[in-house]
């Protein structure tokens, strides 16, 4: 599962993502968009500008801008910077390995080999997935509830 704070960063990175490029976003207009508190909304901020994920401008006119184009930006990327390894066990994880004290044989783990399968699918899903995807497919589902609701007899 993913926590609130990963959860309201993917958010937020989507909001910003709107303008990428453009101008640099305040962080009230990403609190009242995605209804994030503002205080942990600040140091969720805070965390993915030291991840190397968002830059931010001081003064008039400032806010925070993606480092990088909102394409380059995997949901895995953001996932792993604010919690860590994606593997449901240690001993399927690519950057914090470690052989369960528990374990007798890797390669005849049972517990490990279902969840091999399910690791590497989830992470294949979100490494392909990027937030311009997140961007595209908010929109697409907005656009089609306002056809939905649009629709009269």
């Amino acid at each position: 599962m993913l926590t609130m704070k990963t959860r309201y960063a993917l958010k937020a990175l989507a909001v910003i993502a709107q303008g990428a490029g453009r101008e640099p976003t305040l962080m009230s207009h990403i609190a009242q968009c995605e209804n994030i508190p503002k205080k942990f909304l600040e140091a969720i901020l805070r965390e993915l500008k030291q991840q190397g994920l968002l830059t931010a401008q001081r003064g008039r006119g400032g806010g925070y801008l993606l480092k990088q184009p909102p394409e380059d930006i995997s949901l895995a990327d953001v996932i792993r910077a604010l919690d860590g390894p994606i593997a449901p066990v240690p001993c399927l994880s690519r950057t914090a390995y470690r052989r369960c004290d528990e374990c007798k044989s890797e390669h005849a783990c049972g517990v490990r080999l279902v969840f091999k399968d399910l690791h590497n699918a989830t992470a294949n899903v979100l490494e392909q997935t990027t937030i311009a995807d997140l961007v595209r497919r908010t929109r697409e589902a907005n656009t089609h509830a306002a056809e939905v609701y649009s629709y009269s007899i």
